[in-house]
C-alpha cells in the first residue's frame, strides 16, 4: 500500500511517501509562514523524485490537530483536493499520535504539545509491537492538570514526547521519578509518524472521506 502522508500542523511542513510502514522518501521545511505556499509543490517534488503518480497513491494521510489552526486547515483542505478526483480513502491521524509514532520503544508514551500560557495539548498512549494505542480522552488544560490525570501510572516509565515536554521538564521530573525524555528529533512533528499511524488505523478497519476528514481542535 502507497501512503502519502503530510504534517502541516507545527512550524514543521513535512511530505511522506511510504510503502506500508517503510519510508520511501520524505521533505521537510522548517517555516509555519510558507505552508500555503510551499505545501503542494513539495508534494509534486517528493512524487517526481520517486517516481509515483497520484493515481498509484492508495491512501492519502494528514495531520489533522491539534497544533497550528493556519496550518491544519491548509493539510487538511489539500489532502481532501488531491484524494477526491478519483475518490481515495484518507485518514486523519491526531498530532498527538503522531508524536507517539516518533519513540519506538515499547511503554507508556505521554505527547505534550505547548499551547502557550502554561496551557498544553495532551494524550497519553502504550506502545507494543509498533501499535500505539490512546489511554483516556485528549486534553487541553494546564500542564499541571494534565499531569496530574496520570498519576496513577507514577511507578511506571513514561516516554515524554513533543515541545511540552521540553517546557515543563522540572515539573514532569518533580512528579515522575522514572520519565524519560524523547531527543530533539523526536519532538518534532513528522509526516512519517503520521503516515505510519494512518496505515496501522486503515488495517485495523478505520475509513475516512474526503466528506468525514475534519480538523481536531480541543
Amino acid at each position: 500500500m502507497k501512503i502519502l502522508s503530510i504534517d502541516t500542523s507545527s512550524n514543521i511542513c513535512s511530505v511522506s511517501l511510504l510503502e506500508n510502514m517503510d519510508i520511501i522518501l520524505e521533505e521537510h521545511i522548517e517555516n509555519e509562514k510558507t505552508h500555503s505556499e510551499k505545501l503542494m509543490p513539495m508534494i509534486k517534488e517528493v512524487l517526481e523524485k520517486a517516481d509515483i503518480t497520484l493515481n498509484q497513491i492508495d491512501l492519502f494521510a494528514c495531520s489533522k490537530g491539534p497544533g497550528s489552526f493556519t496550518g491544519i486547515r491548509i493539510g487538511i483542505a489539500s489532502i481532501k483536493a488531491l484524494a477526491s478526483f478519483p475518490e481515495k480513502p484518507v485518514i486523519g491521524i491526531s498530532s498527538l499520535e503522531g508524536l507517539a509514532y516518533n519513540i519506538k520503544r515499547d511503554g507508556y508514551i505521554a505527547s505534550i504539545l505547548d499551547a502557550r500560557n502554561d496551557q498544553v495539548y495532551f494524550g497519553l498512549f502504550e506502545r507494543k509491537k509498533e501499535i500505539i494505542s490512546p489511554i483516556g480522552a485528549y486534553l487541553a488544560d494546564d500542564i499541571q492538570t494534565c499531569l496530574n490525570t496520570i498519576t496513577p501510572y507514577i511507578e511506571k516509565e513514561i516516554t515524554f514526547v513533543g515541545d511540552g515536554n521540553l517546557l515543563h521538564q522540572k515539573k514532569i521530573e518533580k512528579l515522575f521519578a522514572k520519565a524519560k525524555f524523547a531527543s530533539k528529533e523526536e519532538n518534532k512533528a513528522s509526516s512519517i509518524s503520521i503516515g505510519k499511524a494512518a496505515y496501522i488505523a486503515f488495517k485495523q478497519g478505520k475509513k475516512e472521506t474526503t466528506d468525514t476528514l475534519l480538523p481536531l481542535y480541543l
